[in-house]
């Protein structure tokens, strides 16, 4: 079964199939997938501006971390599971838009930024977490955590509107 194959598949399935032919799965499906990018994103990027050395500089790394961390991953949590279901509606399509696998790479992108950050920097935090301006390689994750997010947030709403 090619992949191709497989999306048709995927968007055949009663689930797929109700939530496209439904009037109001859809259209709830989608808008609480963007208000989950909102708080997720948002939340994340508090976080990212505070590792550029931008805002909160009176503040802990780890208390921004703490203070934000569960809302974005709540906020992450729900806009994935929404995104799987959106996904499944219109699998074939979304295969086919170069959107898609633009907002799919810049999210694996986001997740390697996220992950590299948490096995190294992590690490050495007690010894910068009070300082205004994180070390460059704590700096150069936030920003890139920002440039990422706001590549899968402008791939993915182009793929909506190219549909």
């Amino acid at each position: 079964m090619t992949i191709l194959e497989m999306c048709q598949w995927l968007q055949d399935t009663s689930i797929g199939t109700q939530i496209r032919e439904s009037v109001w799965t859809f259209p709830i499906l989608e808008g609480t997938h963007l208000l989950m990018i909102a708080i997720s994103v948002g939340t994340l990027l508090t976080m990212d501006l505070r590792l550029a050395g931008l805002l909160f500089k009176r503040q802990k790394v780890s208390e921004v971390t703490k203070a934000v961390m569960p809302i974005s991953l709540f906020g992450f949590t729900v806009m994935f599971i929404t995104g799987v279901f959106l996904f499944l509606s219109q699998a074939v399509k979304a295969y086919g838009s170069i959107y898609f696998k633009l907002k799919l790479f810049f999210l694996l992108l986001a997740g390697i930024n996220a992950l590299v950050f948490e096995l190294t920097m992590r690490r050495t935090i007690h010894s910068w977490d009070a300082d205004p301006v994180p070390p460059f390689r704590a700096r150069l994750a936030g920003i890139s955590g920002m440039i990422l997010w706001a590549g899968v947030i402008a791939a993915g709403r182009t793929m909506a509107y190219n549909f």
